[in-house]
């Protein structure tokens, strides 16, 4: 009987949990020490099953969201912008997968990590966010235009830093974008608009709904302060196509944006009825 050959010598591979291990030998043989959950006793590999996303219906829509606000360039170091913090489209976009919708979001710069669950596209002009709604709205259940969006931006941009001089500066603008005139006048998608307004809030923003031919506008009054923008807390009224008007008082964004979703999923309805 010949003498038994330790692993070394018989060149066996030994894979273990910590790695590789290879005692000796030219013509390895593979052992493993135990067996891995991805292996069958027989050896053989076992295919991880990977769940499909959950079909689109009419309980379980796609939502497009914009948030934050633009850049629009001056020069390679300065900027026209405002103070949208984001917080409030970003709330939107968790309420909706929390509701069991899937989410596009579309966001300018922030400060902010976009809610687990949603997919993301940044960007930082308004023409870059034109972009990208337009091309998302191919394929979109509820538009949910909630950024602040330049209305207008520099007619030039200059290639270097515009140095300072002991003189008038003046900068021509020329309008930005508008996104939701941009939109399709036909459509088989629900437009929710946003409406930050300093005065006849009312006004505005059913002046706003009509002209941007929106189905339901958001409207926020940013003469209080302590809501709306870079707030935690917010307060909105919502007008309706249908005439029909709504408040949800001041509460957490988080809160509101809850309201949101549920109010823009029972108007929705009625136009995507015929989708699905």
């Amino acid at each position: 009987m010949g003498k038994r050959r330790n692993a070394g010598e018989r060149g066996e591979i030994e894979i273990t949990r910590g790695g590789i291990h290879r005692p000796g030998g030219r013509h390895a043989r593979l052992r493993l020490r135990r067996p891995w959950p991805a292996l069958e006793s027989g050896g053989h590999c076992v295919p991880r099953r990977i769940s499909p996303p959950p079909a689109r219906s009419i309980d379980r829509v796609k939502f497009v969201i914009t948030a934050g606000p633009t850049r629009e360039p001056i020069d390679p170091v300065r900027f026209l912008s405002n103070r949208s913090s984001g917080k409030m489209g970003y709330a939107i976009a968790a309420a909706a997968i929390e509701a069991n919708h899937e989410v596009l979001l579309i966001s300018g710069p922030v400060n902010l990590a976009a809610p687990a669950g949603a997919r993301l596209v940044s960007v930082i002009t308004s023409d870059e966010m034109c972009a990208a709604v337009q091309e998302a709205v191919l394929d979109c259940d509820v538009l949910v235009m909630c950024a602040a969006v330049s209305d207008y931006k520099p007619a030039r941009v200059a290639e270097q830093k515009i140095k300072k001089r002991d003189e008038r500066f003046s900068l021509e603008l020329i309008p930005a974008c508008d996104i939701l005139k941009s939109l399709p006048p036909s459509r088989n998608f629900f437009v929710v608009g946003f409406a930050a307004e300093t005065n006849d809030v009312e006004e505005h923003a059913r002046a706003k709904l009509a002209t941007k031919n929106c189905d339901m506008m958001v409207a926020n009054d940013l003469s209080d302060p302590n809501i709306g923008m870079e707030s935690d807390e917010n307060a909105v009224a919502i007008f309706s196509r249908s005439g029909e008007s709504e408040e949800i008082s001041r509460a957490s964004k988080k809160i509101v944006a809850r309201a949101l979703v549920k109010k823009i999923r029972a108007n929705a309805k009625k136009v995507l009825t015929k989708k699905f």
